[in-house]
């Protein structure tokens, strides 16, 4: 006999009834019912407290209501009643706070299983159970004041992707909550040569944003077994809204995920630091057994032709953001994000699954909020997802949703080369054929006059209406560090060219119109021992050595002029299409393997009257014809120096082997 049946027939502290049925058939997703006003699934008060789930197409639902997170059996069974907009609802009264709930729906004589709901917002180890506590009770001293460091415009966005674990595990961060939330709120952490680290090196180092990797709460990782250091990237969603406890001291105790999440978040405003949350809602870990299939089966996920679970994410579902209460979900969980947490940016997982009107309404609603939210996302899909692709928010229909970005992989393999085979090189590597494909990252995927793009390598056509909707990256999380790219391409590669094109990489990334995005220890010259998908490798591979700080230190002050320099520079931010068609102009350049350009007339108002930038990939020294003129070095040789590294007169430029060259004029 199962705990369920013992609830109904009076083994259960307390019993409430309800026999009538009201299971509704509908003829397609379509036509279910859309829950109005908020999907809050739990309104706790010490009275009472409501709770409401949507499961249209339910035969019954029960409340289960638990003493602990984990373990034990129901104190109490409470069957809910059925209402409008395919909701069941039942207010149990008394002082809940600290109990725990699921919910069990029955569809066709088959009670589906427990879940925390769809929205839980507090949840006990592991997630299974949604917790009952004071949201405000969460709040830590001051949060109230938190407010967003300023931003004038997405132009001046440069961000800076880490794991929580990565960026604080290995002891030589000097860390003590290593691998938590917590971690980002130390101040005064040095490496063992007494180098800043955590919070204080990304200060020192000048990033505007830090997108942390998925920090919801996902399923891979067992919250009891923490001392077994299992690691995960976070890609497998369970609860979307709340953290996940593997980062929290205390994974049992609901309030403390989340009170240690928004001291995090207060800790990196108080630093001038946003916070950018990676968001997975294209797919979900289980199917069958997931929250969604277990409220309302079918209706969260796409399907194929044959009613099989279509699987644009090559994780086993796609989500249908197309339908309504899919969308509407995927619009309060952003906002609850806002709202609560104080995230100032969204990047979004496999973007291209979901459809460019759900998109556009969560940029609107964003917007709502606060305009400075910078959403972002991957431009593609695993494979093809079950809607046409001009509806979806794939990349070369970025025009179409304004205020939202998508990585450039055109200029990523451009420099360093293609995704699927780590061994090809590219510009980096010395290989024609991919200075087309730069240049229309520089001028941030907008149309360019003098760009080509039939050369370009994967898009015939630009795809953003504004350079601040492409962002410019090397390496990110899922592929090789760009250290170890440049060594799984270039064999032969030594230590110094190793430098000299890290380099060389980054002053293309900051140098152009879109939004610089940086892989978290890029700037210390991080490697991942050539693991490619290091999602669940162990620290040894992902840690990032902060000795590394010491070791390379002209690489990390490298890293860190260029985003100071295109922090004193707008001209390197215009921000608008027009302007770059305007200001960039591509300079002519013999042979392959150079790009040079120059930003011109007091580009975006820049003190300067003219920037060039010349990019040489080359063994050997490069000669660039220039706009005649006197000019300051500022960038030269794996240097950077605004103050000036000498002075060019005339109308020619001498570019060193494998770097770049800066003059300003």
């Amino acid at each position: 006999m199962k705990l369920n049946d013992l609830a109904i027939i009076g083994v259960a502290a307390t019993t409430v009834l309800s026999c009538t049925p009201a299971k509704k058939e509908y003829a397609s997703f379509e036509l279910y019912p859309v829950r109005s006003g908020s999907l809050t699934e739990m309104e706790y008060t010490p009275e009472a407290t409501q709770f409401t789930l949507w499961a249209p197409t339910a035969d019954e639902v029960r409340l289960m209501l638990y003493d602990a997170g984990e373990g034990g059996h129901a104190s109490e069974t409470v069957s809910m009643e059925a209402a409008e907009e395919g909701v069941w609802k039942t207010k149990v009264k008394g002082d809940l706070k600290g109990r725990f709930y699921t919910f069990n729906v029955k569809i066709n004589e088959k009670w589906l299983g427990d879940t925390p709901g769809i929205n839980a917002k507090a949840v006990g180890v592991n997630g299974k159970r949604a917790a009952i506590i004071d949201m405000r009770s969460t709040d830590p001293e001051g949060w109230a004041q938190d407010k967003r460091p300023a931003l004038v415009s997405p132009a001046d966005v440069i961000i800076y992707e880490m794991h929580h674990r990565d960026f604080s595990i290995d002891a030589s961060s000097g860390i003590e909550h290593k691998g938590k939330f917590l971690a980002m709120t130390e101040q005064g952490t040095k490496n063992p040569a007494g180098q800043p680290t955590g919070i204080d090196h990304l200060k020192e180092l000048g990033v505007t944003h830090v997108h942390l990797l998925p920090s919801y709460d996902y399923a891979s990782v067992d919250e009891t077994k923490l001392n077994e250091n299992k690691y995960n990237w976070g890609y497998d969603p369970q609860n979307y809204n709340v953290p996940d406890g593997s980062y929290a001291t205390d994974p049992y105790t609901p309030e403390v995920r989340i009170r240690e999440f928004k001291q995090m978040v207060q800790a990196l405003h108080k630093a001038g630091i946003r916070v950018v949350l990676d968001v997975v809602y294209n797919h979900t870990f289980n199917t069958s057994d997931s929250n969604f299939e277990r409220t309302a089966p079918g209706y969260f996920y796409r399907q194929n032709p044959d009613g099989t679970y279509a699987n644009g994410s090559a994780c086993g579902n796609e989500t249908a953001s197309n339908r309504p209460m899919m969308r509407k979900y995927m619009i309060e969980s952003v906002l609850h994000w806002i709202r609560e947490y104080h995230i100032d940016g969204f990047r979004f997982d496999l973007m291209g699954i979901h459809d460019i009107e759900t998109m556009n309404e969560i940029r609107k609603a964003a917007s709502t909020e606060d305009p400075t939210i910078f959403i972002y996302g991957e431009g593609w899909a695993a494979s093809a997802p079950q809607m046409v692709e001009d509806s979806l928010a794939m990349k070369a229909n970025t025009y179409q949703m304004p205020g939202i970005a998508a990585f450039s992989d055109e200029m990523r393999d451009a420099l360093r080369g293609p995704f699927n085979d780590n061994k090809q090189g590219a510009f980096l590597a010395g290989l024609p054929g991919g200075e087309e494909s730069i240049k229309f990252g520089i001028a941030g995927a907008v149309q360019h006059p003098q760009v080509d793009n039939e050369q370009v390598n994967y898009s015939k056509a630009p795809w953003a209406a504004q350079p601040t909707q492409m962002i410019s990256y090397v390496s990110c999380h899922d592929d090789m560090c760009l250290v170890d790219r440049l060594k799984a391409s270039i064999p032969s590669i030594t230590p110094d060219e190793l430098v000299r094109l890290d380099k060389l990489a980054q002053t293309a990334v900051f140098t152009s119109q879109g939004v610089p995005f940086i892989y978290a220890g890029e700037e210390v010259m991080r490697d991942k021992k050539g693991v490619h998908n290091s999602y669940q490798s162990p620290d040894s591979i992902n840690a990032i050595d902060w000795n590394r700080k010491t070791a390379n230190a002209d690489a990390f002050a490298y890293y860190k002029g260029l985003i100071a320099l295109r922090k004193n520079h707008p001209a390197f931010r215009l921000g608008d299409a027009e302007l770059v068609r305007k200001h960039l102009e591509f300079l002519p350049v013999e042979g392959s393997n150079v790009v040079a350009y120059r930003l011109k007339e007091h580009a975006g108002g820049d003190a300067c009257a003219d920037i060039i930038v010349v990019l040489n990939a080359r063994k050997e020294a490069a000669k660039v014809a220039i706009p005649a003129g006197k000019y300051k070095v500022v960038c030269k040789d794996g240097f950077i120096n605004e103050k000036g590294l000498g002075t060019v007169n005339g109308a020619e430029a001498t570019v060193s082997p494998q770097s770049a060259l800066i003059l300003v004029g």
